[in-house]
């Protein structure tokens, strides 16, 4: 076997193994994404209760509800035209409120309410999560400028 054989034969191994690598790592990236789904998304979609999601839009008003753990919170997350109750058991940014855009990522239960692991909640008067407000403005929901 000449030079010229063996390193066309060592590159062609490399360019291989980075094949498999990048395949590997592209693969467990797509396992652990997790996509922002409005109110009206979820509803028309058929998602399984096992899939984790990120779910986006404004805490509808006069549906904050708190159990007497001090811990476990309901809610309804609305983007004007349908509503999903969210449970949430910890402790809730000081920023949450009725009437703000937040994000909650977690899954749908089978009984159709979405328990959150996670919530996320706007961080001064003007902001909105971008993926909120696109989806408020899709929807012809929502006025204000998009940051």
């Amino acid at each position: 076997m000449t030079r010229k054989n063996r390193r066309l034969i060592f590159l062609l191994a490399g360019f291989s193994a980075l094949t498999i690598a990048a395949v590997l790592v592209l693969s467990a990236f797509e396992e652990s994404l997790v996509f922002f789904y409005s109110p009206t998304d979820v509803i028309a979609q058929e998602l399984r209760s096992d899939v984790p999601i990120r779910l986006g839009g404004l805490v509808e008003d006069g549906s904050v509800s708190r159990a007497s753990d001090g811990l476990t919170t309901t809610f309804q997350v609305t983007d004007m035209r349908e509503v999903i109750s969210v449970t949430y058991t910890g402790l809730l940014p000081d920023l949450f409120r009725e009437g703000q855009g937040v994000v909650v990522e977690g899954h749908l239960g089978t009984d159709g309410v979405f328990v959150a692991n996670e919530v996320l909640a706007k961080h001064d008067e003007t902001y909105m999560p971008p993926e909120v407000a696109d989806a408020l403005k899709k929807s012809g929901q929502w006025k204000g400028t998009v940051p």
